[in-house]
């Protein structure tokens, strides 16, 4: 399984699309053995999630994101996870352990990208 951690400075960020990147974190059995950190290619309607999947990521971890790119994910069935803070590693190690739920934190108004989750 492969998770992506909207991250900054591995801290989980705010907004997903505005993030500096994403660490990605490879799991088995319940375990991360591989992580690496990809940078944000840009921020344009729709491209990210896209981009994810085709890196084959099967959940996306955020402190909040748009509608738009929630619905995105759910058509390519990757799991999204919102309302998440604190380290990016941890955040994953508890999605794999059960313990990290979604708040359903979205985003309504781009220019407000600092206020995600309000």
């Amino acid at each position: 399984m492969k998770i992506a951690v909207a991250s900054e400075k591995g801290m989980v960020t705010e907004h997903f699309g505005h993030c500096e990147g994403f660490c990605i974190f490879e799991s088995d059995c319940n375990k991360i053995v591989k992580s690496n950190v990809v940078a944000n290619p840009g921020h344009k309607p729709g491209f990210l999630p896209n981009f994810l999947n085709d890196m084959g990521v099967n959940v996306i971890i955020s402190g909040g994101m748009g509608g738009g790119a929630i619905d995105i994910f759910n058509e390519k069935g990757i799991e999204v996870v919102t309302g998440a803070r604190g380290d990016a590693k941890a955040s994953a190690e508890q999605y794999l352990s059960g313990t990290l739920k979604s708040t359903g934190s979205v985003c309504h108004e781009h220019q407000h990208h600092d206020e995600c989750g309000n």
